[in-house]
């Protein structure tokens, strides 16, 4: 599960890609968290959530008001949330 490109920020529809990329990134956290330790899946899921957090996270500055207004709250989901 690769992230999307979102070729054009400005575009409202295109923006909920990088909302995808945070939610995406705070649930895979979560469920590598709740795997027992030593589970062969976590490195796989913990690199996914990392690239997801990467890719949403650049996106969250404010420039463009069609992302700008709400990625936050999906970011601070993802910075407070429980890691491994």
């Amino acid at each position: 599960m690769k992230p999307e490109v979102v070729a054009d920020p400005t575009d409202g529809k295109l923006a909920h890609l990088d909302g995808l990329h945070l939610s995406r990134a705070w649930m895979l956290r979560g469920i590598a968290g709740a795997l027992a330790a030593g589970d062969v899946r976590i490195q796989s899921l913990q690199v996914t959530a990392k690239q997801h957090a990467e890719d949403g996270l650049r996106s969250v500055t404010g420039e463009h008001y069609e992302g700008g207004h709400w990625l936050g709250s999906f970011s601070v989901y993802l910075l407070t949330s429980v890691r491994r």
